[in-house]
C-alpha cells in the first residue's frame, strides 16, 4: 500500500472516539479528542517513515497516553546504582520533607506582626552553621550569576585558566560571566598558576578575584595553585573581595568515611569575602544555591533586583530549613545523602546476603560506590553488590527500568550489578519482587 492510500485509511477522530472505553470516553472531551489527534498525528509521521499501519492500535494507543498523562511522569525510582547523588534521578534524596500543607508564615513575622523576609527561615540556620551571613537563590548557577553581577558588572573578574570549568548540560563560567555583565581575566596555566600570577593581572578595572573548585574533575602532576589564605590576603591588600564557588556545598566533615571535599566553613575561615554552593549535592537537600558570607557583601546581593527573580518559594524553603536543622543538630541520618555516605560496607553486606538467601544463581561480591553529581570525582566507597547473572541483561535491565515501580541499575559483562548503598530499606521488598518478576 503506497504512504498516499494508508494516509487515506487513518480513522476520523469520532471513529477512534466510538471505540475507546467508556471510562476514557467519559473524561473531559477536549483532554480526549486532543490526545486522540496527537495519536492520528503521529502515525502520520510513522506511515512517512514506512511503518505498516495498524488501525486496531490507535484506540489502545490513545488510551495508554491519557493513562500516563493521569499517572503523571515524575514518580518514585529506586536507585540501586549505588550513586548516591545522581543527577539524573534528582541528585541528593529527600526522603520525609517537612513541607507545610496550608498557609505558613512565609513572609510574616508573628511576634512584629509585620511582613517579614521569607529567606529568613533558611538564613538563620545558615548563619549559626557557618557563622557568617547568608542568602538562598533557586541554584548554584544562579548565586554564581548574582554575585558576579552585583560585585563586577562593568569590570573584570580574575581566574585562573585552570578553573575555567564547565559542568553538566553545557554550562560553563565564561558564559555565565558574560551574561553576568563581567569580563574575565585569565591568569596562569591549565596545571599551574601562582599567586603572582594574579597580583599582576589586578588593574583598576579588577572587582572581584574568582576562586572555582574543580569539583567534577581532578587534575594530577605538575600542578600548583595558591593557597586561599594567600589569595583571600591578596584581596585584603588590594581592597578587591575574594570569592569561591564551591559547588558541592560540604557543611560535614566526611573524611572519615572517604570522602575529601573542601568545607564550607575552611573556606571561610580562610578570609574569602564569599562562597557559594548547591543545596541538593552533599548538603543533602533539594536544588538551591546558598551564598554566605560578608554581612555587607551579602546586603549588597539581598538589594540586587535580580535577587528578587532568583528567590526559592516555599515548598523549597521548607525542605531546605529541615535539612540543616538536622545538619545543626547534628542529627545526619535524617539526611539521607549523608546517611547512605556514611553507611559501612560491612551493613551493606549483610543486607545483600538477606535478600541473596536461597538463590544460588545471585552472588554478593565486593564493589565500589561513588557520590555522584558532580563531586568527588577521583573517590569511591567500597560497597558489596548483588551480582545477577543473565543471558539477555539488557533486556532485564529495560524491564525494571520501566516496571513499576522503576528500578535503576549497573550493567556490566551480561550481569545485573544492585548497590543497596542508594536502597532505602523500606524499598528492598519492592526491589526484590521486581528483580524475580522481570528477571525472565
Amino acid at each position: 500500500m503506497s504512504i498516499g492510500a494508508a494516509l487515506k485509511n487513518l480513522p476520523s477522530v469520532d471513529a477512534v472516539l466510538r471505540q475507546l472505553p467508556e471510562d476514557v470516553r467519559t473524561l473531559p472531551h477536549r483532554l480526549v479528542t486532543d490526545e486522540i489527534r496527537r495519536v492520528i498525528q503521529s502515525w502520520r509521521g510513522r506511515l512517512a517513515a514506512g511503518e505498516t499501519l495498524d488501525v486496531s492500535l490507535i484506540p489502545n494507543e490513545v488510551a495508554r497516553a491519557i493513562a500516563a498523562l493521569s499517572r503523571g511522569s515524575l514518580r518514585r525510582v529506586i536507585n540501586a546504582t549505588g550513586v548516591v547523588l545522581h543527577t539524573n534521578l534528582g541528585r541528593a534524596p529527600l526522603g520525609e520533607a517537612a513541607v507545610i500543607g496550608g498557609y505558613s508564615n512565609l513572609e510574616y513575622d508573628l511576634v512584629e506582626g509585620r511582613r517579614g523576609r521569607r529567606d529568613t527561615h533558611v538564613a538563620d540556620l545558615l548563619e549559626r552553621l557557618l557563622d557568617a551571613s547568608a542568602i538562598v537563590v533557586n541554584n548554584n548557577a544562579a548565586a554564581v550569576y548574582l554575585v558576579l553581577n552585583e560585585l563586577a558588572e562593568g569590570g573584570e573578574v580574575i581566574v585562573s585558566r585552570g578553573e575555567l570549568i564547565e559542568i553538566g548540560d553545557g554550562f560553563r563560567i565564561p558564559d555565565i560571566m558574560r551574561r553576568a555583565g563581567v569580563r574575565l581575566r585569565e591568569v596562569g596555566t591549565t596545571n599551574r598558576t601562582s599567586l603572582e600570577d594574579y597580583r599582576a593581572a589586578i588593574a583598576p578595572e579588577t572587582r572581584l578575584i574568582m576562586r572555582v573548585h574543580p569539583s567534577n574533575f581532578h587534575i594530577e602532576g605538575f600542578t600548583a595553585k595558591p593557597k586561599l589564605t594567600e589569595l583571600a590576603g591578596l584581596g585584603r591588600e588590594h581592597g578587591i573581595p575574594v570569592y569561591e564557588d564551591l559547588g558541592s556545598g560540604c557543611l560535614v566533615d566526611l573524611r572519615a568515611f572517604g570522602v575529601d571535599e573542601p568545607l564550607v566553613g575552611d573556606s571561610l575561615a580562610a578570609g574569602v569575602n564569599l562562597v557559594s554552593f548547591s543545596g541538593d549535592k552533599l548538603l543533602g537537600a533539594c536544588q538551591a544555591g546558598f551564598i554566605a558570607g560578608d554581612t555587607e557583601v551579602v546586603t549588597r546581593l539581598r538589594r540586587n533586583p535580580m535577587f528578587r527573580a532568583l528567590r526559592v518559594d516555599k515548598t523549597t524553603t521548607g525542605v531546605l530549613a529541615d535539612k540543616l536543622r538536622a545538619l545543626l543538630f547534628e542529627d545526619y541520618d535524617r539526611v539521607p545523602a549523608l546517611r547512605m555516605i556514611r553507611m559501612p560496607a560491612d551493613e551493606i553486606k549483610c543486607r545483600a546476603e538477606v535478600l541473596a538467601a536461597g538463590r544460588p544463581e545471585w552472588r554478593v561480591v565486593a564493589g565500589r560506590s561513588v557520590i555522584g553529581g558532580g563531586s568527588t570525582p577521583d573517590q569511591s566507597l567500597a560497597t558489596w553488590l548483588l551480582a545477577i547473572r543473565n543471558e539477555k541483561a539488557a533486556s532485564f535491565e529495560k524491564r525494571l527500568r520501566t516496571g513499576d515501580p522503576a528500578v535503576i541499575v549497573r550493567i556490566e559483562d551480561d550481569t545485573i550489578l544492585v548497590d543497596l548503598r542508594t536502597v532505602f530499606p523500606e524499598e528492598e521488598t519492592a526491589l526484590l519482587e521486581a528483580l524475580q518478576a522481570r528477571s525472565r
